[in-house]
């Protein structure tokens, strides 16, 4: 096991700088996910650390060595692959211990420890199967135990659960977090699935146009988004927008309506206050005047999709089973302590009092 630091690392393509200046520590034996959007720099950062990708500037630490001009089979570090890489000619055993026998490592060894991931993911009857006789979950497993053997200081994931359907992707994440506990390794997880990053992580990363928008365990991330930006990626739905004005430590909607909380005098002129779908709930007493569009009825929740009457979208999520048409005139209210405030010009948080 060992601990990552990421100091201050910049990646150029020519004049292209794609991070800038990122700063990350990840701690001995954490899960740590980077998460963001198709093109934040996310899987760049990944390959950089495991030595795939040159570093424009700043430094890659892992343990105490910089590892910056040391090549990726000398950083003690196994990578699992979005598309599995596994050799179709191989049986899973040999798919397995093939890089230990790369490395001359003494058979019965490569048997015992092969043996062992085997009986940690499930593997032990496919042993003697070949890649294309599995499922898609199954050759993710033998990808993951090819890295297990290998018994690194720091465990590399890109994507790997990308290509699984849905319920696939459930189970996964499972004996992705049952395997992080047993191993008690490093873990570093690239993924666009803000659930993946919430449901697995001890921290997450929070990336987007090659910067780190906020590091900090989920809960905490969901809890205190530090800007609009981390609001709007982390949730699903989404956090709702309701723009407002500030004045005299008062908040207004845009329609005159006001908001219940208070913040500093100092605050002043257009801010966004954020409320999580869950938040809002249906009252005919409440302060929001809402149009319905859609009803969604899951099983469990019904999701709510409507329009204010300042004309901003808003949707709400309910255990409560619903039966609304479109076009109905309804009103909803929030829950004042959940509520988030932000500016509207730099989209940084804003505290209340």
């Amino acid at each position: 096991m060992a601990q990552v630091k990421i100091a201050q690392v910049r990646k150029a393509y020519g004049d292209n700088e794609v991070l800038h200046g990122v700063d990350i520590d990840i701690p001995d034996g954490s899960f740590t996910i980077l998460v963001g959007p198709s093109g934040c720099g996310k899987s760049t950062l990944l390959r950089m650390i495991a030595g795939l990708e040159a570093i424009s500037d700043g430094e890659v630490i892992i343990g105490d060595k910089v590892v910056n001009d040391i090549s990726s089979p000398e950083r003690d570090i196994a990578m699992v692959f979005q598309n599995y890489a596994l050799y179709p000619h191989l049986t899973v055993a040999q798919n397995m211990g093939f890089s230990l026998k790369v490395a001359k490592v003494p058979k019965a060894e490569i048997e015992t420890k092969v043996k062992d991931a085997a009986k940690m993911l499930g593997l032990t009857e496919y042993l003697n199967r070949r890649p294309q006789k599995l499922s898609g979950g199954q050759r993710q497993r033998v990808a993951m135990g090819r890295a297990i053997v290998r018994d690194p200081s720091v465990f590399l994931f890109d994507e790997p659960l990308s290509n699984l359907d849905a319920k696939m992707r459930g189970q996964m994440r499972t004996e992705l977090r049952s395997m992080h506990r047993r191993l008690g390794s490093t873990m570093i997880y690239v993924t666009h699935d803000q659930i993946e990053a919430m449901t697995m992580a001890d921290q997450i990363v929070v990336m987007n146009g090659g910067y780190a928008q906020q590091i900090g365990a989920p809960l905490d991330i969901y809890d205190r988004p530090q800007n609009l930006f981390v609001a709007s990626f982390i949730g699903a739905p989404a956090m709702n927008f309701l723009k407002a004005k500030a004045e005299g430590g008062q908040v207004h909607l845009t329609d005159g309506t006001l908001v219940d909380m208070k913040v500093s005098d100092t605050v002043t002129g257009d801010v966004i206050v954020g409320v999580r779908p869950e938040h809002l709930t249906l009252d005919p007493n409440g302060a929001l005047q809402i149009t319905v569009d859609e009803v969604e009825p899951t099983g469990s929740e019904t999701h709510i999709s409507a329009t204010t009457a300042a004309g901003i979208a808003v949707k709400l999520v309910t255990a409560e089973r619903v039966s609304a048409e479109s076009g109905a005139a309804l009103k909803a209210a929030y829950q004042a302590d959940k509520l988030h405030l932000f500016d509207a010009e730099t989209t940084n948080r804003i505290e209340t009092l």
